[in-house]
């Protein structure tokens, strides 16, 4: 866990109200000793990356917070077309804390749904052991569902790492503490993003945008010039100019989902031109460099596939 590192940056200095809400955020590299029958390509490994955060405020502070992250969740989710559910998970039987400590965090996280107008399940005492939390399952293209973010609320690790903030009141108080994060593992979150698109990802996301291909070996040096102007141009491009037979070539591009395929010849390159052909084998009519980079750019500006 990188919970601790999170508390002692908060902790380098001395804090007011007047400072709070503090994020701090890290891309971190956590362990599981998951046994071995429970591993699942990138589903479920043992060693994966966390977009972790904590957030530190003031217990009048917690639905405001709840809320921005909420909103962060359907910003990236929505960014790659995924749908998720939320769960509220409550106190669980082996737990840290006071009643009322759990009843304020409860409440805040029910709270904030409600107040966004999102439908939730409850599942009573699956919560962390030291606190509640909301978990959002991401659907995958299969209809299964897998635990990505989460949003843990936490009154007891502040409280057992004595951490402080000089109130209005000029006393000092105990802040609240969230874990955060929104594609929870990495691994898992490009494993689901695989599986949501096939593999054919939108051409604003692809590895590989665009690959030229020359029909010949006396093609290639306009070939690489196309590259050339491609990657000027931000665009993340390749030239397959292998010893094999043109429809071979493309025929390969198209089952490693490339979006765009550039077929130069004689004629384009008298003409300056390329022949896109996307991955759907729909060919389009020849038009010069610079029309095609300005149509991908604005394809991947707008994410339009």
């Amino acid at each position: 866990m990188n919970c601790p590192g999170g508390i002692l940056v908060y902790k380098m200095e001395p804090h007011s109200y007047r400072d709070l809400p503090i994020r701090a955020g890290e891309i971190g590299l956590v362990h599981r000793h998951e046994l071995s029958g429970a591993l699942n390509g990138l589903m479920r490994v043992r060693c994966f990356h966390q977009d972790d955060a904590h957030i530190f405020m003031m217990p009048e502070q917690i639905r405001d917070e709840i809320k921005g992250v909420v909103s962060l969740f359907n910003e990236v989710y929505g960014l790659f077309g995924l749908t998720y559910h939320a769960e509220l998970s409550t106190r669980p039987e082996n737990s840290m804390g006071s009643d009322e400590e759990w009843e304020i965090a409860t409440d805040g996280l029910r709270g904030a749904l409600e107040e966004l107008g999102m439908d939730y399940i409850v599942n009573e005492g699956d919560g962390a052991f030291y606190g509640p939390k909301i978990d959002f399952h991401l659907n995958d293209a299969l209809g299964r569902t897998w635990q990505c973010g989460t949003i843990q609320l936490d009154m007891q690790m502040p409280e057992r790492f004595e951490m402080e903030y000089v109130g209005a009141d000029g006393e000092k108080h105990r802040p609240v503490m969230i874990h955060r994060v929104v594609y929870g593992s990495i691994e898992r979150f490009i494993g689901i993003l695989i599986e949501h698109f096939a593999g054919a990802f939108p051409t604003w996301l692809a590895p590989v945008q665009a690959v030229v291909i020359p029909v010949s070996e006396a093609h290639k040096e306009y070939a690489h010039k196309v590259l050339a102007q491609l990657k000027e141009a931000g665009i993340r491009a390749t030239v397959d100019d292998r010893n094999e037979k043109m429809g071979y070539r493309i025929r390969e591009n198209q089952l490693q989902k490339v979006p765009y395929m550039l077929v130069v010849g004689d004629k384009e390159a008298e003409a300056g031109a390329v022949a896109p052909r996307d991955r759907k084998e729909i060919l389009k009519e020849a038009m010069p460099v610079e029309a095609f980079i300005d149509y991908i750019k604005a394809e991947i500006k707008e994410r339009r596939r």
